[in-house]
């Protein structure tokens, strides 16, 4: 946990030997990835495999134990064991079949799972993008109308070398408003955006080197929604892997710039106040960026700096 190059060699040994392959992934709640995750994630990397989550019902040296539970979600014995740990032949021997060895002084690829999570952001080279997606920081601009957060976002991607996503809906909006129902808004249409915008931050994490910047996300645009429409979460609304790691919430106190699409100055204090209330109540972490351009890109900056900083995942 995280699975990388290690998992990967050790998976793809044992496929090249064998007719059908099962790998089983053991879940256990208290981790902070989850094991249905994972799963996603090597089904992935190898889709000619059969990828099993299971709960992690059993002490981890009850090998005994671990060959009857193994007999019982597979269904069947297996005719060989794979594992990189010398340990793992008195499981084999407890479910009667052969034990092959991979890779066990970790010669092949010197990395471990332990290694990633002390210092994700140095060890990325060593996972998958999907993975790579999910140990990036991600950092997200929110607010009003008319307040700064797009030029901000392209001075923070280049400051720190960062891919950054655009705001989707605004893209979406301008294509609207060259057809007959520009001045109209369709619950689906909120249920399309959220879900494109967050497939183009997991894409861009995909590639990210430590950090993704964005110009909103699915969250935000459910006080869109609230704006627009009057209500909240629709069916469909997407559901997050990997949560932002720190909203910077642009406070509405620069003044008013209009363009062809903003009909909002007058909801600009409602809008943030929406914003913050909402952002505390889920506890989801926020800082206040005010003052002029300049003070917000330093804050902006220093909060992500101090992210970084940050190493460990649990």
């Amino acid at each position: 946990m995280p699975p990388h190059a290690g998992h990967h060699f050790l998976i793809d040994t044992a496929r090249a030997q064998v007719d059908r392959l099962t790998v089983a992934v053991r879940d256990k709640p208290p981790q902070r990835i989850p094991g249905r995750l994972r799963g996603r994630w090597l089904r992935e990397a190898h889709p000619d495999v059969e990828v099993l989550v299971v709960s992690d019902a059993v002490a981890a040296d009850d090998w005994q134990g671990w060959a009857a539970y193994t007999k019982a979600f597979l269904g069947y014995v297996p005719d060989v064991v794979f594992s990189s740990d010398g340990d793992a032949g008195a499981y084999a021997r407890h479910l009667g079949c052969d034990h092959v060895l991979v890779d066990r002084a970790h010669e092949a690829f010197p990395i471990s799972a332990s290694r990633i999570r002390a210092d994700p952001l140095a060890l990325l080279d060593w996972v998958t993008p999907a993975v790579r997606a999910y140990l990036v920081r991600r950092v997200c601009l929110v607010g009003s109308e008319s307040t700064g957060k797009t030029v901000l976002c392209e001075r923070l991607a280049a400051r720190f070398d960062a891919p950054w996503v655009e705001e989707y809906g605004r893209e979406y909006t301008l294509a609207k408003a060259r057809t007959e129902t520009a001045d109209t808004w369709q619950p689906w249409e909120f249920v399309h955006i959220a879900r494109e915008q967050q497939r183009r931050e997991d894409e861009a994490a995909r590639r990210s080197n430590g950090l993704v910047v964005c110009d909103t996300d699915a969250f935000a645009t459910e006080i869109w929604l609230e704006r627009y429409l009057g209500t909240h979460v629709l069916p469909g609304w997407p559901e997050r892997d990997r949560t932002i790691d720190v909203y910077l919430l642009a406070d509405p106190d620069v003044p008013f710039v209009q363009d062809s699409l903003r009909d909002g100055e007058h909801l600009r204090e409602w809008m943030f106040a929406r914003f913050r209330e909402e952002l505390a109540r889920r506890g989801l972490p926020f800082v206040v960026l005010a003052g002029n351009y300049a003070e917000r890109e330093r804050r902006a900056a220093s909060e992500i700096e101090s992210l970084l900083a940050r190493t460990a995942v649990g």
